[in-house]
Order: C-alpha cells, then structure tokens, then sequence
C-alpha cells in the first residue's frame, strides 16, 4: 500500500470511530465526496501483507450494519475485489474478508424483525395497476373488484430461506457466495464505475486462473485454478451484462468471452446458454460511443386517455357492427336508384336517336 494510500485509509478509520448515531444517517453523502478514498480502499483489500486489511473489513461490516440504504451499497461496492481475494485462497487476507462475507450473508437472509427473508416477485396481473395501465380507467370495476384484486397473483420465490452460517465449508461455500452475488446484482444500478471494473476483473480472473489462456493476459501471476459452480458463473454473467452497457465495453467483452472458455471447459450448461445469448445479443461496436452508456431505455409510456379511447369494450363491438351494418343497407338501398337512372338515361338517347332518323 503507498503512504498516500494509507494515510487516506487511516484518516477514514479514525473519522468513522468519533461519528455519533445522529451523524452516520448523513455519512453517506460524506463518503460520496471522497474522491480518494474508494482506491485508497481497493489498494488495501489487493494487499495481502496489509495490516489495515483487518480494520477496513471490520468498518466495512459497521457501515453495511447501518439502516442507511447508501452506507450499505457502499460497502457491497467492494463485493467482486473482496470475492477475488477470498476465492484464490490467500491465507494471509482470507480470515478478516471470510468473517466480513459471513457477515453480510447472515444479514442479508433475516428481515428486519429476525425472521428469514423470502425473496419473490409478483407475475404481472391485469387486474392490479402498474406503469402501463390503471384497471380503473377501462371501465367500471365496483362489483368485481375485490375479487379481481385477488385473482391470478402468482407470487414466485427466486431465493429464501437460507441457513445461517458461522464458517465456510466446501458443501455451503458457493450457496453463500451465489446469494451474495444475488444481493450485488439487485443493486448493481448503484455501483460506481469503479465497481463495475471489479466485477469483470474479478470474473476474468476466477475463469482462466491456471488455464494456458492466463498466458495471453496482462497479469501473469501465478494462481491457482478456483474451482467454480454454473451458479455463481450465471450471477457473473448478470453483473457483467449489465457493466457491459454501462461504460465498460472493452472489460465487459473480455470478461464475457472468458466466461464462455471456462463454461466450455466444464461442460456447464446454464453459463454457456446465458452467455452465448448475451453475446449473439451485442452489438458489433460500442453503443453511445466508447462508453456503452445509455443503451437501454424505457419509453414513456402513453397517457391514460389515449389508453381510453383505444379501449375495446362490448358496447364499442356493438357500435361498430351497427355501423357496418348501416353501410350496408345504405349501400343496398342507394342501388337501384341509381340503376334506373342510368336506365332512364339511356332510354332516354335511344328514343332520340329513333325520332331522328329519316323516314
């Protein structure tokens, strides 16, 4: 760690240790301001031989202990360096970010009253309002409404009821490290650009440690193959989709692409499916330029009354076939008037033309 590095770092820990309670819930907005601080942090972590490593993992924990939403994704900013760190086995660093991740872990299963956490969602229902249409605008709603209020909602459970843990194993190793990718990836909207290097550094590394494709990179330290899991290589894919179009297009394609090697190499079938959809999905060049930001958008969505007037309801049906009933009886009654006075018309010239031929 350079002396800069670690004055910063040593500055932030004695800082955090004089806040008092009614100071930490604007903190966050302090730490936002310290330009320095976030790579002052990633040069400890990266440091093995660091004796700042243990404090920083320790404070690491007090900030995402808080209820503050933005001292908490401060701290998971750190996830995929602190992932790396741990999965390539370094005895020196391992114990401080083990207890650091078991921490985070148990936090993230229990609610706030301490019971286990289910994580679902809903299936979108036509009968509840959302983003694109309110059910009370397409007609009157009085006597089916409670019932329409409960009907086909199908509650879908992706992640719940883990087990806490006090020490890592090989059986429960990557269900901790899946959910806490899970726990990164639901909020990878608010990493930084910072954060979002790491995480294709980070997948980059795990897939072609000790493998002859580590030879081609810029880093050829030595380190061991880590053995990894299609589940974890997926949660990888989903945080490396999302850097790719948020400004890391050169590491997000690189990460992508070792991805794909270390899923060939293992034969595992969810990453190889994900990550070849993924790829046949970019672009040929960087969207926006070279930073690949601003490539997924959402419309507007239409207002209220133009969803109103375009509404298909029985009394429209009704209407329509009247109308088109209308014409057709306009339309079979019109003809044969017009019919006898084309007749009349040509009747007309022929009795002229025989008065006026001679005799």
């Amino acid at each position: 760690v350079m002396a800069t590095d670690r004055g910063i770092v040593e500055d932030w820990l004695s800082e955090f240790k004089a806040l008092s309670e009614t100071q930490l819930s604007g903190y966050g907005g302090v730490l936002d301001q310290k330009n320095t601080l976030v790579p002052a942090l990633y040069s400890v972590i990266q440091d093995p031989d660091s004796e700042l490593l243990e404090p920083v993992c320790h404070q690491l924990f007090e900030l995402y202990r808080s209820s503050e939403d933005c001292l908490r994704r401060f701290t998971l900013q750190f996830l995929p360096e602190l992932l790396w760190v741990y999965l390539r086995r370094d005895g020196h660093s391992s114990g401080c970010i083990e207890a650091l991740l078991l921490g985070i872990y148990n936090l993230e299963i229990v609610d706030k009253d301490g019971n286990s956490k289910l994580l679902s969602f809903l299936i979108p229902s036509l009968s509840k309002p959302s983003i694109y249409h309110e059910p009370s605008s397409l007609g009157s709603m009085a006597l089916t409404e409670g019932a329409l209020c409960q009907h086909d909602l199908i509650r879908v459970i992706y992640s719940g009821l883990h087990p806490q843990r006090e020490t890592f194993t090989a059986q429960n190793r990557f269900e901790v490290l899946c959910f806490l990718m899970l726990c990164y990836n639901s909020l990878v909207v608010y990493m930084p650009r910072s954060s979002h290097r790491a995480v294709c550094r980070m997948s980059s590394r795990l897939c072609v440690s000790g493998f002859p494709r580590q030879q081609l990179k810029a880093w050829t330290a030595p380190c061991m193959r880590v053995l990894l899991e299609p589940q974890f290589m997926v949660q990888m894919l989903a945080a490396v989709y999302h850097a790719i179009y948020n400004g890391e297009w050169d590491a997000g394609r690189e990460a992508l692409d070792d991805i794909l090697y270390r899923a060939q190499l293992e034969l595992f079938s969810e990453p190889l499916l994900l990550g070849n959809a993924m790829k046949s999905s970019l672009p040929g060049s960087a969207p926006d330029g070279s930073q690949g930001r601003k490539v997924l958008q959402v419309e507007v969505t239409p207002s209220i009354r133009r969803i109103s007037r375009c509404t298909i309801t029985a009394a429209s049906i009704r209407r329509l076939r009247w109308k088109r009933e209308g014409e057709v009886n306009a339309s079979h009654t019109l003809a044969p008037n017009r019919i006898t006075t084309e007749t009349c018309i040509i009747s007309f010239r022929a009795v002229c033309e025989v008065s006026l031929k001679p005799l």
